[in-house]
């Protein structure tokens, strides 16, 4: 009996330490691959999911899109223009060289000066005017005026290492030169368009990475990335096939996770230009004006779609109907901005007091692999703005080509999802629906021409006001006269979704962001 005690005791002893050492590397499988690996290069969602485990930066969001200390300790507003940042004692790059002020100053500087980015970080370090190391572990950051925001952009620039990428071009970074942080992770090697593996820092700062070694996986088709992970292939996914919820919902040797995100998925409509290039009357020719300038016509196309249809029918519950720019979680959400009604009566009679009783026709445009079923949701508002007299015509791209054409205002009327890095209100409403600017970055993806200045006058006070309440009544006041004005017309916030095989734990994030640690062993 002793002996087959032993035997058994040895065996079950072998067969956990055989799952300790499973456990101790993760694969997890992305939907896309990063465009660069140099950390300053592209702001992309996918370069992102990257490069937070191999580099921190001085402040950071948590799952829930609330600032949190990172390489700073602490920090302090001397005065409305002044901020100083303590670093924390130890931290260590990869390498083992000793985290200085003068590598934060050196990765602050470097974004603006990096030439050909297609969308860089330069928008989030505008508003420096210097930066002066006090001590060895310590910053002063001076801004223009007062501006609240600062925080929020730091948390997206990556502190490198002076030293391993001062003179490293942006291409060599795919080689692992100058691929030196501070992160949980440390940077092993990277294969294009397919993957980037990773060790664990073996002296982090924080709390000891959760896995011996990552492997990232790109695999951009939804079908493959779930049927990885139903043969084993892979430990953890993002983004779950809208038809195979249920399927992994109820798939015992399976985890699911869901986060309603911080992307609003909306319509832009060009309200602002004389003339629109997809609009047309019924018979094809030429109209007198642009109806779309109406906000009639607007408030229109808005009661005529019905949000929780989409929501349930095309969404498979993936969607979150709203008439705000952020969910309730994230700051400047105004509580009076309901979902808007649905009611196609309403709308034929607003269309018939501008003017539009027969209606108009229009090309509705949108992307077919960016957004949770985008092409589903852009046929299905086409069959809702025909019952009330629009004639549409549907026209779906890759993302790729959408974004540029759309830039290039070529559309009239489509679907688009932004969401807010900087997890406030101010994120949004500077980027798609600020009068364009090309000195300040406002309106960058304003698809809508829209120019409002009581807008722009309510935004510009609130990111130059630091007392929180005053910032948030600015905030809420200009997203209100926004949205009730029809600069864009907002459809739902994304859910974002993970899976995962059984036995881990998963920390979905309102960012959408996919990092090593969003799963967790046991």
């Amino acid at each position: 009996m002793g002996g087959k005690f032993g035997i058994s005791a040895f065996l079950a002893l072998a067969a956990t330490l055989a799952l300790q050492a499973q456990a101790a590397d993760l694969r997890m499988a992305l939907s896309s691959s990063p465009s660069a690996m140099d950390p300053h290069f592209h702001n992309l969602g996918a370069n992102l999911n990257v490069s937070a485990n191999m580099f921190d930066t001085l402040v950071r969001m948590d799952a829930d899109s609330r600032l949190q200390p990172a390489l700073a300790a602490s920090w302090k507003v001397i005065d409305p223009t002044t901020w100083e940042f303590k670093l924390r004692d130890g931290v260590r790059f990869h390498d083992g060289t000793p985290l200085t002020a003068d590598d934060v100053i050196y990765s602050l500087d470097r974004p603006g000066k990096l030439v050909n980015s297609p969308a860089g970080f330069a928008i989030f370090t505008k508003a420096i005017a210097t930066k002066q190391a006090v001590d060895a572990s310590t910053i002063r950051i001076t801004t223009a005026g007062p501006y609240p925001l600062l925080l929020s952009d730091l948390s997206t620039i990556y502190i490198l290492s002076r030293k391993a990428a001062e003179g490293v071009a942006t291409e060599d970074f795919a080689k692992g030169t100058g691929m030196v942080g501070t992160g949980p992770y440390r940077f092993t090697s990277f294969l294009r368009d397919d993957r980037v593996e990773l060790a664990a820092n073996p002296a982090p700062w924080g709390d000891k990475p959760g896995w011996d070694k990552v492997t990232m996986r790109f695999i951009p088709n939804n079908a493959a990335r779930l049927a990885g992970l139903l043969a084993g292939d892979v430990d953890g996914l993002e983004g779950v096939p809208a038809a195979d919820l249920s399927t992994v919902k109820a798939n015992p040797k399976l985890v699911f996770g869901q986060k309603v995100s911080a992307r609003l998925v909306y319509f832009y409509v060009d309200g602002g230009r004389a003339e629109t290039p997809q609009v047309t009357a019924k018979d094809g020719s030429k109209l007198p004006k642009n109806p779309l300038a109406d906000q009639r016509v607007r408030q229109a196309m808005s009661l005529a779609i019905n949000r929780e249809a989409i929501t349930e029918r095309v969404m498979a519950g993936l969607g979150y109907p709203t008439g705000n720019l952020v969910p309730e979680s994230l700051f400047g959400y105004d509580p009076t901005l309901k979902v808007p009604a649905f009611d196609p009566e309403a709308a034929k009679k607003l269309l018939a007091e501008a003017g539009y009783p027969d209606g108009f026709a229009i090309t509705i445009h949108g992307p077919n692999d960016r957004l949770v079923n985008d092409a589903q949701i852009v046929q299905a508002v086409g069959q809702m703005l025909s019952r009330i007299g629009i004639a549409t015509k549907v026209e779906t791209a890759p993302m790729a080509s959408y974004a540029g054409r759309g830039a290039k205002g070529e559309f009239s009327f489509g679907l688009i999802g932004f969401g807010s890095q900087t997890g406030e209100s101010s994120a949004i409403l500077r980027a798609i629906i600020a009068c364009a600017d090309p000195k300040s970055g406002g309106g960058l993806y304003n698809w809508s021409f829209y120019c409002n200045r009581q807008v722009d006058d309510y935004l510009g006070r609130a990111l130059q006001t630091v007392d929180d309440t005053a910032r948030r009544d600015l905030l809420r006041q200009a997203a209100n006269l926004a949205v009730s004005t029809q600069a864009i017309i907002p459809l739902h916030f994304q859910a974002t979704t993970w899976a995962a095989r059984q036995g881990l734990t998963i920390v979905p994030r309102t960012d959408e962001r996919t990092f090593a640690a969003t799963f967790r062993a046991p």
